[in-house]
């Protein structure tokens, strides 16, 4: 009897299950039908993972077999011997892919749908004592979600409507409250902040700051209302999370802490900041829609044919099940904070 299941693969399994129809998920790691059974379990203690889809849906099935989510993957093949899987930057293959750059907008295009935008290209709008700048939305290639740069100065500004959209906040600098829809939340830097579909929040800035924010379903526009209104969803109270070292979750020697999820009432969109040591991704997919900020060091986005340079304040969108692959070129590290959607756990790819 074995112990351990056998590594099938290091990646997830990608498949569309079919509403009433029956799988059987090898949990072995034996079988040649991967990531289903074939009966090849058989003497080993294993058995497999029988169930029936209740609907149409895109999964990743765990390759690794040792998913706590069995049979879905949960990101533990990032943790096995081995590490995170990495690529070399200097193969013959990446060194044939071509750099570009941002054009006068501030926006580089990579194959894909991979972008990159830097905030100050983007034309700015204002009212009242709120400036912001459209970053990525629908108009861009994104499908699920839009984020917008915020500058804030002192005083308090309009108030911004969620719209029917879940909303998410980062504050990047300063110090001063977030209001949600009458309750108020201290927020500083390396605060993540989160506005339910029918709130709305505002501003209170002590001093200038400065913030990103992602709404899903995305649009091209900030809502703006004439009043604070006072429906807080007092279901979910705790709406505020701080960076917090001993709350990181390690992915072999990259780490990420999950700031608003499911804890905070968002059922959808899951944001996070993650650190990315000196190294190069192997190139993966995603099933949810990701856009990520640079909060400091220098790095490298690569797409399949094209890649291209990233530093602080960089904005970075990834569609879903876009190739990509993101390098660090910082001794200290890439510091990242992002947002997933639809999805609860970053550490999924195939």
């Amino acid at each position: 009897m074995a112990d351990c299941p056998l590594i099938a693969s290091r990646k997830g399994f990608y498949h569309e299950l079919k509403a009433g129809r029956r799988y059987a998920w090898c949990s072995c790691g034996r079988s040649k039908r991967q990531p289903f059974c074939d009966g090849a379990h058989q003497g080993t203690g294993f058995e497999p993972v029988i169930f029936t889809a209740e609907r149409d849906e895109e999964v990743i099935f765990c390759g690794c077999k040792h998913s706590g989510t069995a049979p879905f993957c949960d990101g533990a093949h990032n943790n096995l011997p081995g590490g995170y899987a990495e690529d070399d930057p200097d193969s013959a293959a990446n060194q044939a892919i071509a750099a570009v750059t941002a054009d006068p907008g501030g926006r580089a295009m990579l194959d894909g749908g991979l972008c990159v935008v830097a905030p100050g290209g983007v034309a700015p709008r204002a009212a009242g004592s709120l400036t912001w700048r459209a970053l990525v939305t629908p108009a861009h290639g994104a499908r699920f979600q839009s984020c917008f740069h915020l500058t804030c100065a002192p005083g308090t500004s309009p108030v911004v409507a969620a719209g029917g959209r879940h909303s998410v906040l980062y504050c990047l600098d300063g110090e001063g409250s977030v209001t949600i829809s009458g309750r108020p939340f201290a927020a500083r830097a390396q605060t993540g902040l989160y506005v339910m579909p029918d709130e709305a929040f505002a501003i209170a800035a002590d001093r200038p700051m400065t913030f990103y924010l992602w709404q899903g379903p995305g649009g091209e526009a900030l809502d703006l209302l004439d009043a604070m209104p006072g429906n807080f969803d007092a279901s979910h109270p705790d709406r505020a999370e701080e960076i917090a070292p001993d709350q990181r979750q390690a992915m072999a020697a990259r780490y990420f802490q999950l700031l608003v999820d499911a804890r905070h009432g968002s059922t959808v969109m899951t944001q996070f900041q993650g650190n990315i040591p000196l190294s190069k991704a192997e190139p993966h997919r995603h099933l949810y829609e990701e856009i990520l900020v640079v909060l400091d060091g220098q790095g490298m986005v690569w797409g399949e044919a094209l890649k291209t340079p990233i530093g602080p304040g960089d904005v970075l969108f990834l569609p879903a099940k876009a190739v990509h692959s993101l390098q660090c070129l910082s001794p200290e590290g890439l510091n990242l904070v992002g947002v997933i959607y639809p999805g609860n756990n970053p550490a999924i790819n195939y």
